[in-house]
């Protein structure tokens, strides 16, 4: 399959991109960092494509699309993992970081979810024939289902996420084009590795598992939706939270 991963050369996108390459995929990573980082060389060094691309623009999300359809296969998969976050208490966010969070984590999984489903479903009109799935998914997170003090942003990000999801999966169903979201909990990341040992204990004893998750956890999530082993499964949430709620 040919994939695209969003935000796919560092932390969790990073492990989805590695999971779609073992399998024997083709993949097209969609990030910001300039070409000459230790990430994108080894991103390539394992066999990814690469595109520098902002998401939040749609110029930009347009162009990195035209190198999709310079390849003249069909687009298989796209994860919209990119996102970031501007943490603060609601009387303090400034409108700025509200709308960067927004523009990114939302109106960037939009963009770039308009741009591919045009493809997928082009390549989805083969009159006659069963058509193949095609998959999208978006990651969320736990916050947009719990809420979390200081995150109102990212929260309702992701949240809007959810949304979205939920749109596209009933507008696209009938082109068999599956759209899922993904919702982890604390996962090991650099984001996580930054937090006290207070802060960590008591994320600890909200989760059942008593543990962080791995990237690798949420990835396995993402292989399994696009895996043609979940293909009556559309308009979902698939939390990944070592039962945290």
């Amino acid at each position: 399959m040919y994939c695209m991963v969003t935000g796919g050369a560092q932390g969790i996108g990073r492990a989805i991109t590695s999971l779609f390459l073992q399998r024997g995929d083709r993949v097209v990573v969609l990030d910001c960092l300039d070409a000459a980082t230790q990430q994108v060389s080894s991103l390539l060094q394992e066999g990814a494509e690469y595109v520098m691309c902002d998401i939040s623009s749609a110029a930009s999300v347009q162009q990195a699309f035209f190198y999709v359809d310079q390849q003249k296969i069909r687009l298989d998969v796209l994860v919209n993992n990119a996102g970031i976050s501007r943490d603060a208490l609601a009387v303090r966010m400034r409108e700025a970081d509200w709308d960067a969070v927004f523009n990114v984590n939302l109106k960037g999984a939009f963009l770039c979810s308009q741009q591919a489903l045009k493809r997928m479903m082009v390549a989805n009109d083969g009159a006659g024939h069963q058509r193949k799935p095609a998959y999208i998914v978006n990651m969320s997170s736990v916050v947009a289902l719990t809420g979390n003090a200081g995150q109102a942003a990212y929260a309702a990000s992701k949240a809007g996420l959810i949304a979205l999801t939920k749109s596209l999966a009933h507008e696209y169903a009938n082109r068999n084009i599956l759209v899922n979201a993904v919702a982890p909990g604390f996962i090991e990341t650099a984001m996580t590795q930054r937090l006290s040992d207070d802060v960590q204990k008591n994320i600890f004893e909200r989760i059942p598992l008593k543990r962080f998750g791995t990237v690798e956890d949420v990835a396995q999530m993402v292989g399994f939706l696009t895996s043609g082993r979940a293909d009556y499964v559309t308009a979902q949430v698939l939390s990944v939270n070592g039962g945290m709620y």
